[in-house]
């Protein structure tokens, strides 16, 4: 483990060793990359051993392989579904298992980075909406969690696989197994990239514009509830300081660009032990990538969709029960997996990626840096998207049905 080795692909920064240490001897702290790791202060420490026994990588929780339960759809509110990434599964989910006396925990953004937090109120809950492409500052969670969890109160906690495990192995390191009013749900992730990038462009933008980066939303699906013509093209939208807007399209994105080619990801998300089908969490959530392939009557005129799996006994009652909040019906789990790669395996190391980090740690501008690394589309996959893409095929696929479903009328 990475308090004995000091190898970062071993260290997910769950951040349970810093939580559980009594002494408080161990602290957060950046590495060049801007990553998070442990670090001990050998003065405090007490040599009990509790973050070692803590640490996922080498106390790896259950993970659940069997019964799965599947549900693709999206939820029946439309703003709700508007405000989401996907198709605002998890909000379905909150309705359906907060009734009364619960607590909330997600990640949530304040400026340019990423914390846990909680609330123990739904009508917040859009603080937690959006995907966040970075890994969020755990802070105490895991012990406030388990505080709630001793009063009875129902907590859903809400994190990357890693932190669900983080939070799993800190409190059985407690021996605290009042967990029947715990309900964990995992986002499908392919690997969190170096804040240092959002960094240097909030420089830039600083140098272009004399305004930073006051948000960003990563996947902006468009102005109102009525245009949800975007969620195929995620767009990254872009507020600063000044009130300035800027959006890229996610084809001509350089972020989107150098994430994908894995160039910039923790160092143990190249060899992340949760990218499989055993899965740590109650519920796992994610985008519905192939719904126009498989299942083209989700698709919800480009509105968004999600992908819902229950693993655990608990987590599929909550799925059944949230499901009068969404339209949408259960899908096979082997053919939700064949678009799921991060359900299949971790990704892959991209040999060029120290020569990336090393520049995008140096004085070298955005500009240059994207000239250098960023990709840029192939025609085949411009045509893909803009001119054949997932509408133009739901439009033909509907069109079929509309056929079909008048020769059977007139049959």
């Amino acid at each position: 483990m990475f308090l004995d080795t000091g190898k970062k692909t071993e260290c997910f920064g769950c951040e349970a060793c810093y939580q559980i240490c009594p002494r408080q001897a161990i602290t957060m702290k950046e590495d060049i990359e801007g990553f998070r790791y442990p670090v001990i202060d050998e003065s405090l420490c007490i040599q009990c051993d509790r973050c070692r026994r803590t640490c996922p990588h080498a106390c790896m929780p259950e993970k659940h392989r069997e019964n799965k339960y599947v549900f693709g759809g999206y939820c029946n509110n439309p703003k709700t579904r508007y405000e989401s990434t996907s198709g605002g599964a998890f909000s379905a989910v909150v309705e359906a298992f907060c009734d009364k006396e619960y607590v909330i925990f997600g990640a949530e953004a304040q400026g340019l980075q990423v914390f846990h937090s909680y609330i123990s109120d739904k009508q917040e809950l859009g603080k937690y909406r959006k995907s966040k492409y970075s890994q969020s500052i755990i802070g105490e969670t895991y012990d406030k969690a388990k505080n709630f969890l001793a009063e009875g109160k129902k907590v859903l906690f809400s994190g990357t696989p890693c932190q669900i495990a983080g939070l799993y192995a800190y409190l059985y390191a407690l021996n605290f197994h009042k967990i029947v009013n715990l309900l964990t749900i995992e986002v499908v992730c392919e690997g969190v990239p170096s804040p240092l990038y959002v960094r240097k462009m909030d420089k830039a933008m600083e140098d272009k514009y004399v305004a930073g980066i006051e948000s960003l939303d990563y996947r902006y699906k468009g102005s109102s509830l009525l245009d949800n013509s975007k969620w195929d093209f995620e767009i990254m939208r872009i507020q600063l300081m000044n009130k300035k807007v800027l959006n890229k399209d996610r084809w001509f994105n350089p972020f989107w660009s150098i994430w994908l080619n894995h160039l910039m990801s923790r160092p143990s998300c190249y060899e992340c032990p949760f990218a499989e089908q055993g899965r740590t969490g109650d519920i796992t959530l994610g985008d519905l990538w192939g719904v126009h392939l498989y299942c083209p009557e989700l698709y919800g005129k480009n509105g968004g969709s999600s992908l819902v799996v229950g693993n655990t006994e608990k987590g599929i009652e909550v799925i059944k029960a949230a499901e009068r909040y969404m339209f949408g019906h259960e899908l096979l789990f082997e053919d939700a997996l064949k678009y799921q790669s991060p359900m299949r395996k971790h990704i892959d190391n991209n040999p060029q990626r120290e020569a990336f980090m090393s520049d995008l740690e140096s004085d070298i501008s955005l500009k240059m840096l994207n000239r250098k690394w960023a990709k840029k589309p192939a025609l085949k996959l411009l045509w893909n998207k803009y001119v054949w893409g997932n509408r133009q095929k739901i439009a033909l696929w509907n069109l079929k049905q509309k056929i079909t479903n008048g020769e059977k009328k007139n049959a």
